[in-house]
């Protein structure tokens, strides 16, 4: 498989990581130095002051990148960065249902929203939920590549305590996802490394879930809209002539059953 990745985060959240950006020559020298390791985009994380996260946006335009930044569960800090032009906005806010003025605004603007649901803010992660729900361990094509000791760990001996289902705000989320997806904006999976494997398909059954996305909009975050956020989409994406063969042949239908999608057989 193709991995795309961001590269070393441009990390704000403390003095530790090295990439200090006081001003608009630092933030176009860190994204220099990335583009001279092959990155397309950047990964802009928790920068504190909102001049610092516009600096970066400015400099990313100018040379032509994705500037993507951790949403961070922070819905002021999430509405200047898309009023700031940020490429997409990683990670659910944070308040749903959100009103219309914001679905309005973020349709404008063009950003991306990828939800996350599986570390979804505002409550319990949506991962615990199918953790509760389902024998991890005993999947036969996890247990090929991730060791039982770490499956039995994470999946058999959960915590002391069970969290009631309607507290799980994924659920939420993902309805307010899918009513961004019908104002327009482009709503792409992300599972945020989320027991590899796994967690992709998991994300895909939570943006697909009760009151949320039909299967087919949810598969088309999980293909067509992810490309598109990445620019890819001429290449990959969909089933086209001249794209590249990048699809799989599932035994089910995902259109009737999203939990069919895991049959994956070439």
């Amino acid at each position: 498989p193709r991995t795309l990745s961001t590269g070393f985060i441009l990390y704000g959240a403390d003095d530790s990581q090295g990439a200090k950006i006081e001003s608009a020559e630092d933030a176009e020298r860190h994204l220099l130095r990335l583009m001279r390791y092959g990155a397309w985009g950047i990964k802009s994380y928790q920068q504190p002051r909102r001049e610092q996260r516009q600096w970066l946006v400015e400099a990313a335009r100018k040379l032509r990148m994705l500037n993507v930044p951790e949403g961070g569960g922070d819905l002021w800090n999430n509405l200047g960065m898309i009023l700031d032009g940020h490429s997409s906005i990683e990670h659910a806010i944070n308040v749903a249902p959100v009103y219309s003025d914001v679905r309005t605004l973020w349709s404008y603007s063009k950003t991306t929203y990828v939800p996350t649901l599986l570390v979804a803010y505002g409550g319990p992660s949506g991962e615990h939920s199918f953790y509760q729900n389902e024998r991890v361990w005993e999947d036969a094509r996890l247990t090929r590549f991730v060791p039982a000791e770490f499956l039995r760990e994470r999946g058999y001996r959960l915590p002391l305590y069970l969290t009631d289902e309607a507290e799980f705000t994924h659920r939420k989320t993902a309805a307010d996802a899918a009513r961004m997806q019908a104002a327009g904006v482009v709503v792409a999976l992300g599972a945020h490394g989320q027991l590899q494997g796994l967690g992709p398909h998991w994300e895909l059954e939570a943006l697909g879930g009760p009151g949320a996305m039909t299967p087919e909009n949810a598969l088309k975050a999980a293909t067509l809209d992810g490309a598109k956020h990445l620019g890819l989409d001429q290449d990959i994406g969909s089933i086209r002539e001249g794209k590249l063969a990048d699809f799989f042949v599932v035994d089910g239908d995902p259109l009737a059953d999203l939990r069919q999608a895991r049959n994956v057989v070439y």
